[in-house]
């Protein structure tokens, strides 16, 4: 049996939930947000707490839809942020309304729109800070940003999550 599926979803005070056939609906502070149900596994709402209903064929999905529900739950409720670091000579990041705007050594700047439902700040002119409720569009914006300019191995310029490692290679020697 799935270990992470036997365990129920908190609702927080403020965080409710409509649920259907095929889609769980949770609304709260920061937003609404969807997750759809795969065949064979159920979501039944008691007290203040959603619990998984699913058979023994269904254990893999159920343990997803588990996890995606506990991510919205939070999402919804306290928000998701990621934030970027730049590093390099003349590396900078500057927000105009929804747009980002960044310089990172190429002979054009990059200017990004930020899809609905996170906002971008800038902190700094090496930092950025994304901001919203569902993880999954955070994160992949944010690999998109990291993905103009992945840091390289030797200097270790480009943009890095904050607190990443780069495991930096020895250079040329004489």
């Amino acid at each position: 049996m799935s270990r992470v599926a036997k365990q129920p979803v908190p609702l927080p005070q403020g965080v409710t939930a409509t649920i259907t056939d095929e889609l769980v609906t949770v609304k709260g502070a920061k937003g609404s947000l969807n997750v759809a149900l795969t065949g064979g596994v159920k979501v039944v709402q008691a007290e203040k707490q959603l619990e998984l209903r699913y058979d023994a064929s269904n254990r893999m999905q159920a343990g997803a839809v588990r996890a995606h529900l506990a991510n919205v739950v939070t999402g919804v409720s306290k928000g998701y942020e990621r934030k970027l670091e730049l590093v390099g000579v003349g590396y900078r990041a500057a927000v105009q309304g929804k747009t980002l705007n960044l310089t990172l050594g190429f002979s054009h700047s990059i200017a990004m729109d930020m899809p609905e439902g996170i906002t971008v700040e800038a902190p700094s002119q090496t930092e950025i800070l994304l901001k919203g409720s569902d993880k999954q569009s955070i994160g992949q914006v944010a690999a998109k940003i990291r993905g103009l300019r992945p840091p390289e191995p030797y200097k270790g310029k480009g943009v890095r999550y904050a607190g990443e490692k780069i495991a930096l290679k020895e250079g040329k020697k004489k």
